[in-house]
Parts: structure tokens; C-alpha cells; sequence
């Protein structure tokens, strides 16, 4: 590859945090025979289809990255259940798999560099309880505490024994307070039965 073509890709390593699009990279006149070898020689890794991120000693991803990836690649998609409780610190353990929320009507393939676990919900629950994390690389959308606990309620048998246990104990440590928050929520949604089974 020629010189002057890696000094193109340099100059736009410094120019952005770490991520960028195909269109920023053909307007920085890399062509995508050249974003192609890029991705070959290991200069950039394709993030998702139309996203990459720099490889290089100037950019280092963040804890949280799997987050920001997964938002990257669909906007609408909402880190949910074990991951939004990692991500909140209620535990820190990090799941093996990232829980995605995405509407049932989104049939959108999220390829990513990491195994993800993906739930769908219908238009009218989809939206409730949805936090805004805003980064210096890009902002993510993820459950705040009281859903995403009553959502692995929900999904308990697709996240695990020993990681369901340590949300529950760890979430009951919040106070009575948090928990009749809880059970707020969690007879909005009709699941009032179930979440008190388990934090009573």
C-alpha cells in the first residue's frame, strides 16, 4: 500500500475519537478497495456494515464498548436485563453475551465482533425506562435498574443460575425503598407474582 494512503488513514485516526463511518472515510478520499485492505492488514476493524474503528496506540476502546457497537450498529436497540445491570453496577460480573432489546417489528441483522442475546418487544413496552449514556466515543441507550432486573426475572432461564443469583442478592442490598419501586413497575407490567417470588 502506498505511503501517502496510510498517511490518509493517519490523518483521520487523529481528526476522529475512534470510530468512523464508511461515507467519513470516502470523504476523506479512502476508497473501499482501500478501507478493504485497511480491515486486511489490521489497521481498522470493521465494527459492524458501514462502521469501523481505528486500530492503533492513539485510541483505546472504553469498558463499555460492546454497548456503544451494538447502538452503533442499530440506534434504536436498548442494552437490556444482565447487561444494562452490568453496565448500571449492580454486578460486576460481565455476561458472556450481550442482552439486546430491539421492537418486535425490527428485523434488522446486528452482526458484531462478540456474541450478543436478543429480545423482542412490542412497541407499547418498549420504550419505558429507557436511560441515555452519553460517551466522549458515542451515546448508547440502556434499562434503568427496576425494569432490567424485572426483565431478567423474565428471561431468567436464557441468562444463567449463578448470575441471576448474584442480581437478585445484590439488588435486594438496595433497601426496601428500591424494591417497592420494583413492584411498581413490575405490576405496571403484570409481572407482580413472579418479581415478588424471587424478593420477598
Amino acid at each position: 500500500m502506498l505511503e501517502s494512503t496510510v498517511k490518509r488513514l493517519e490523518n483521520l485516526s487523529k481528526q476522529y475519537s475512534g470510530y468512523i463511518t464508511t461515507a467519513e472515510l470516502l470523504q476523506g478520499k479512502v476508497t473501499n478497495r482501500q478501507i478493504g485492505a485497511f480491515v486486511q492488514s489490521g489497521m481498522l476493524e470493521k465494527v459492524s456494515h458501514g462502521h469501523y474503528w481505528f486500530v492503533d496506540e492513539r485510541h483505546e476502546k472504553p469498558g463499555d464498548y460492546k454497548a456503544l457497537e451494538v447502538c452503533i450498529t442499530n440506534p434504536g436497540a436498548v442494552i437490556c436485563a444482565d447487561s444494562a445491570c452490568f453496565y448500571l453496577g449492580l454486578i460486576d460480573v460481565e455476561p458472556e453475551r450481550l442482552s439486546v432489546a430491539t421492537r418486535r417489528s425490527d428485523r434488522s441483522k446486528m452482526k458484531v465482533n462478540f456474541p450478543t442475546c436478543r429480545h423482542y418487544f412490542g412497541d407499547s413496552y418498549f420504550e419505558d425506562s429507557v436511560k441515555k449514556v452519553t460517551t466522549p466515543l458515542g451515546m448508547y441507550r440502556v434499562y434503568d435498574l427496576d425494569r432490567s432486573v424485572c426483565d431478567c426475572i423474565r428471561f431468567k432461564d436464557s441468562i444463567g443460575d449463578d448470575l441471576f443469583d448474584l442480581i437478585i442478592e445484590n439488588y435486594r442490598k438496595s433497601g426496601e425503598r428500591q424494591i417497592e419501586r420494583l413492584f411498581d413497575y413490575a405490576e405496571k407490567v403484570r409481572m407482580l407474582g413472579r418479581v415478588k417470588r424471587y424478593l420477598r
